[in-house]
């Protein structure tokens, strides 16, 4: 499995950004997707997930009503639309897969993308 996140950039405060994760090399279908970040001396962190279908979501409460998830299985793609961003969410963003069912831990990930970097200025 190959993941491909992109759409990472620089942003102000209260501006949108949509990123992009392209996957491949396996059935797309068969995996839950999971958008993480990690800030700066910080630990990896859960912002988001989908299930197989896209019939189940969850967030982070640091990004509820902020953040949305969504897939594409007819192109193999992974979205996160952020709205109203703030500083804290300044972080790199990676997406990742597993099989099966959707989770918050990061550790049950077996793919990872190679990580986009969001930057918000106040």
């Amino acid at each position: 499995v190959q993941l491909q996140a992109s759409g990472g950039g620089l942003v102000q405060a209260g501006g949108s950004l949509r990123l992009t994760c392209a996957f491949s090399g396996r059935t797309f279908s068969g995996f839950a997707l999971g958008w993480f970040r990690q800030a700066p001396g910080k630990e990896r962190e859960f912002v988001a997930g989908i299930s197989r279908a896209g019939d189940i979501t969850n967030y982070a409460d640091s990004v509820k009503g902020r953040f949305t998830i969504s897939r594409d299985n007819a192109e193999n793609t992974v979205y996160l639309q952020m709205n109203s961003l703030k500083p804290d969410d300044t972080a790199v963003y990676f997406c990742a897969a597993r099989l099966f069912y959707l989770s918050d831990a990061a550790g049950s990930y077996n793919f990872w993308g190679q990580g986009t970097l969001v930057t918000v200025s106040s």
